[in-house]
């Protein structure tokens, strides 16, 4: 929910935040309750028309339903400009931005077709399920994998960097060893074996054929086994850390209150020490 917008001038517009920006009303709940079927229905709609079969016989229909849910969501998005107290923020926000996404595509297909496709990412809004359910919990798990990335980010960083200066020794070698009669006509191409063969994907649209380039591939297969592991194992271990210390800190042992910040040493209600 965008913050400090409350509306500061007339009733209705008031009201009209209270339904379109709270969910903690009757109305406001039933406002995105209908909003997140209207949302669904919009994606199936775009899903449905890249089915050739459904798109020949049911075409019309579907584009004419693609027009309707963006208009339907363009005066939505208006009227959310209209009751906010900063439109400014709102349209430069996150859900700003993805709200507007969400009518863009079609408006757009008008020039060049194909775009309305992009229409899918009004998946996106769905995600405010967890306000309107009250999610809260699984909210709090997000946060928490987000932090964990975040401070995985530079160890990551140094993995990737080690994993490109192998692709391109890799896909060098490759194309020394194999050529251009196995395929390996570039570096560029050996560097696209070496991704998809360290990545376990394995096309097999490019394959080596001589002694020397199959024990370079299994080499490399091997080394792909150990090079999954790693970033997966750096993320866990992150989780794992910042998990144990939300779990030490988040009940005071006086007054049970939870919800402290993970370096607090006192409880924000009582002062009593949390227990490290």
């Amino acid at each position: 929910m965008l913050r400090d917008q409350s509306p500061q001038t007339s009733d209705w517009r008031e009201q009209l935040y209270v339904i379109i920006f709270r969910s903690d009303t009757p109305a406001g709940r039933a406002f995105d309750v209908a909003l997140l079927w209207l949302i669904v229905l919009s994606v199936l709609s775009v899903i449905f028309e890249s089915v050739d079969s459904l798109n020949a016989e049911y075409g019309a229909w579907l584009r004419g339903l693609e027009w309707l849910f963006t208009l339907v969501f363009t005066l939505e998005y208006a009227l959310r400009l209209v009751c906010v107290r900063s439109w400014r923020y709102y349209v430069t926000s996150p859900l700003g931005i993805i709200d507007l996404l969400a009518v863009l595509p079609t408006y757009l297909s008008v020039f060049e077709f194909g775009l309305q496709y992009f229409l899918v990412i009004r998946v996106l809004r769905l995600l405010r399920v967890f306000r309107i359910l009250k999610l809260g919990r699984y909210v709090g798990e997000a946060e928490l994998l987000i932090e964990a990335l975040r401070a995985s980010r530079f160890k990551i960083t140094v993995f990737l960097s080690t994993v490109m200066v192998l692709v391109v020794i890799i896909g060098t070698m490759m194309y020394v060893i194999e050529g251009a009669e196995s395929g390996f006509d570039s570096i560029p191409t050996g560097m696209y074996w070496a991704i998809v063969t360290l990545t376990t994907v394995g096309f097999g649209d490019i394959t080596p054929v001589t002694v020397g380039g199959r024990l370079l591939a299994a080499v490399v297969m091997i080394m792909g086994y150990g090079i999954i592991a790693v970033p997966t194992g750096i993320v866990t271990a992150e989780i794992a850390y910042r998990a144990g210390r939300s779990a030490k800190r988040s009940h005071c042992p006086e007054c049970g209150m939870g919800q402290h910040e993970p370096d607090a040493n006192f409880c924000k209600a009582c002062g009593g020490r949390l227990v490290k």
